[in-house]
Order: C-alpha cells, then structure tokens, then sequence
C-alpha cells in the first residue's frame, strides 16, 4: 500500500478530555477519503494534528516519510481548509486567495478564477463582512486551487447552499480525474458525499471504528423488511443496529452480510432485502456507545465480517 500518511498511537489529551485514544491509520496516495463522525469525535483535533497545527499528547505521525511539525517540504505538499480559517480584520477575499497561491507551488490561478466565477465571490468584501457561505466559497476555492498533494477539507461548505455544493463536488471530481491528489474530506452530510469517496474512516470517541473501502462499508449491514414475527426468527443471532416497526411489518438493519443461500431462505419466507445507506449505517453505529457498536468495530479491522 502506497500510503501518504501513517499515524501510529496517536494520543491527544487536553486537560481531562481524551480527543484521540490511541488512533493508527494510514492514508494512502491519490484517495478520496471521507472522515466522517458525530460533533467533538475528534476529526478537527486530528487533522490539526497531521497538519502540524497542534501536536499530539503521544504517538507518531508521518507524513511523506516524515515528522510534519515544522517541516517546510511537508507541509508546502499540504492544504487544509477548515472553517474557523482565521484572517487579518482588513483582509479580502483577493487577498486570501494572492496569499494562498504564494504558499502552494502547484497553485492553478486559472482554476481559482473559474471557481470565484462560479461561486459569485466578491472578491474586494473584507472577509470579515463575508456571509458563511460566502467565507465557506474562500476555503474551498483555495482547497482545489491549491492542488497540493495533500488536500484537507474539514466541513467545507458550511453555509453553501445545495448549488454551491454541488459546485463544489462537481468540481472535486473532475479535477481530481485530472491531477490525482489525496483528499480527506470531513462532513456531516454523509449521503451528499458518499459518491465522491472511495475509503471511509469513521471515527468515534477518539477511536477509529472503521477504516473500509466505500463498496465494503456498504456491505457490512444489511437491511430486511417483512412480517416481523418472521424477521425476528430469520435474525435471531444477529447483531441488530436499528428497527421499526408499523403494524406487523418489521424493517431491521443488522450488521453482517448474507451469502446466497441465506438470501434464498429469507426470499422463500417472504422477507425483502434493501440497501443501507452510508449515512444510516454510520449513523446507527455512533448513535451510542455499546457492545455491539465496540464489536464491530473490532471485527471490521479484522475483516471478520461477512
């Protein structure tokens, strides 16, 4: 595996509150990642992290090979756009993107002209007087302008509209065709991200409860819908994540995939199967902390999930 970045035991402790407990992951080259999980799960701390913009309690973090806190070679490869980006009382959005491309040497000026077209940018308004989606459009110009090696998006589009995000992904996807590059996306809009990204990392609590390829995340629930006398026969054994019910229909997501001949059993007995998307699945495992929730996590870092 060609990995980019290589986190191991990473610890981040402030005062008493564990952000980061004991995290490893690697990010491999020329990847979509989406970083996904609830409010204070730790994803801002550790970004900051592999971006040198904070330092770890312990553990290790490498990035091309290398320590990135204050590493000039590493952190010119890196861009991260997150949405406190702090700037100067009288600055304007011309003058953060003329500062940006003075730092990224692989800066595409051409691109970032498209983009504050698109965006509608007004480009002489101090920052300070930008609307949140306006100051979200600052960010993500900069982000894919920037084309650098190493692109962190932590919730890009806060306060973007639902075309200005589409914008954005359209964007994502047709530049990243033609000049590959790491992304880590973080969002809490999971379903509108979920084709963009093709390996998920989840984390959770300060751990990291899933590190899968999108196509395999998908497949480590199942969703079944039918009499519910007969549902609770079929998944008796099953590790339940979520269920409903209305009348004497049952629709129940559990974790675990099914082989062909199960599949068969549950058809003949009347029982439809139907897709789980990222977005429940994800959802349903950081809903709360439990046993169940624990082991899958273990088992999906084993591959031990069927």
């Amino acid at each position: 595996m060609d990995s980019v970045i290589e986190v191991r035991n990473l610890t981040k402790r402030y005062k008493d509150v564990l952000a980061l407990d004991d995290v490893g992951f690697d990010i491999r080259k020329d990847t979509i990642y989406g970083f996904l999980g609830r409010n204070g799960a730790g994803k801002t701390t550790a970004m900051s992290i592999l971006t040198a913009q904070n330092l770890p309690s312990s553990g290790q973090v490498r990035v091309f090979g290398e320590d990135p806190y204050e590493n000039a070679r590493v952190l010119s490869r890196m861009c991260f756009v997150r949405e406190s980006q702090k700037y100067p009382d009288d600055a304007t959005s011309r003058h953060a993107l003329a500062s940006a491309r003075l730092f990224f040497p692989r800066w595409d000026q051409e691109l970032a002209d498209d983009l504050v077209e698109e965006f509608q940018l007004p480009l002489k308004r101090t920052i300070k007087k930008l609307s949140r989606g306006q100051l979200s459009a600052v960010g993500v110009i900069i982000g894919l302008a920037s084309r650098a090696e190493i692109t962190f998006f932590d919730e890009p589009y806060l306060g973007l509209d639902a075309v200005a995000r589409q914008i954005f992904y359209d964007r994502l996807l047709t530049d990243y065709a033609e000049h590959p590059r790491t992304v880590v996306l973080s969002s809490h809009l999971i379903d509108e991200v979920s084709n963009l990204i093709e390996r998920v990392l989840v984390i959770d609590g300060g751990r990291i409860i899933m590190d899968e390829s999108t196509e395999d995340a998908r497949a480590l629930a199942t969703n079944v819908v039918g009499d519910a006398a007969t549902v609770e026969r079929a998944l008796h054994g099953r590790e339940v994540i979520h269920r409903e019910s209305l009348g004497r229909v049952a629709s129940v997501t559990f974790l675990g995939r099914l082989d062909a001949a199960e599949r068969d059993a549950l058809a003949s007995a009347g029982i439809d199967l139907a897709p789980v998307s990222l977005q429940q699945l994800i959802v349903r495992l950081t809903q709360q902390r439990t046993p169940g929730r624990d082991a899958f996590a273990a088992a999906a870092q084993e591959g031990s999930l069927r």
